[in-house]
């Protein structure tokens, strides 16, 4: 999972609420410092802590590893000549969540990767980023993340929201499909062609992950601007079944009428053994980049 530019943007729109106008930003700066390789302004301005949380790398903290960790990323991101597009960000008081589709080119093989970034900045000169995705679409394979957030601390207010993960939990085909605007979608981890639109394609996909029993995914965190929602989840019980509790985050938008007008799942969550389905199918067919750094 590689360190993204727009790992600085993130924390500037977690940070806007609480930045005085016109003062500087130790932590934007370090991070615009860091993402540059500019090794004397990284001396300069160091944060408190900068923590980064990443599936394939897992913790990085400290001066040398994030540096080491940032350097490889951004050579792998120019070898494969990225493109990196927003989608969507939400800032509510002092968190951030972007979304982004970076496109990838390797030797000829092309491939769309949703990522998610979630930016927290708990004091004026520290911040932790907790990425999120599925890696089949650019080596093939799931980096199961391990569950590192609390449950049980945020509750999800009453709404569409509330009523989809009801509905998981229990298993309910139907009431998960009327969660759904008409043309409303869901896309799965990998990305495209995994986009599910309007009641029959979300029945025929959801009929496959509920039918050995319900899905469950325990918030976390939950960042809301009232037009969409990000929930950080760990996902622990699937069909019946524990499953090693994993962390995914999912993001749900609303259309005027208050259903769901898209849900994009960010993880590489895998059922359990037996189970109809799965997030984040992807096709043995669709060739993927050989190797992403920050492994183990």
């Amino acid at each position: 999972m590689p360190w993204f530019p727009d790992f600085a943007n993130a924390i500037e729109l977690a940070r806007r609420q609480t930045l005085t106008t016109g003062r500087a930003d130790p932590v934007g700066r370090y991070l615009a410092s860091l993402t540059d390789g500019d090794t004397p302004a990284l001396e300069a301005v160091w944060p408190g802590e900068v923590v980064v949380y990443d599936p394939r790398a897992g913790e990085v903290r400290g001066h040398r590893r994030l540096r080491r960790f940032v350097r490889e990323n951004r050579t792998w991101l120019v070898a494969r000549h990225a493109r990196i597009e927003t989608i969507a960000a939400i800032g509510i008081g002092g968190r951030a969540v972007v979304e982004l589709l970076a496109h990838l080119d390797d030797g000829g093989t092309t491939a769309a990767w949703p990522v998610a970034v979630v930016a927290e900045s708990p004091a004026e000169e520290s911040v932790e980023f907790r990425t999120y995705c599925s890696q089949m679409a650019v080596d093939g394979r799931r980096h199961l993340p391990p569950a590192f957030l609390m449950t049980g601390s945020v509750t999800v207010p009453d709404g569409v929201v509330r009523r989809l993960l009801t509905a998981l939990a229990a298993g309910d085909l139907d009431a998960t499909i009327g969660t759904f605007a008409a043309n409303g979608y869901l896309r799965e981890p990998v990305g495209a062609p995994d986009v599910h639109r309007g009641p029959g394609s979300l029945r025929a996909l959801f009929a496959g992950w509920l039918g050995g029993g319900g899905i469950e995914w325990e918030p976390c965190t939950l960042t809301d601007d009232g037009e969409r929602c990000a929930v950080e989840y760990t996902c622990a019980h699937w069909g019946g079944r524990d499953v090693p509790p994993q962390a995914g985050l999912a993001v749900f938008e609303r259309d005027p009428r208050g259903l769901l007008a898209a849900v994009r799942i960010y993880d590489d969550i895998e059922a359990p053994a037996g189970s109809a389905g799965h997030h984040g199918a992807v096709s043995a067919a669709r060739p993927a980049p050989r190797t992403v750094p920050g492994g183990n």
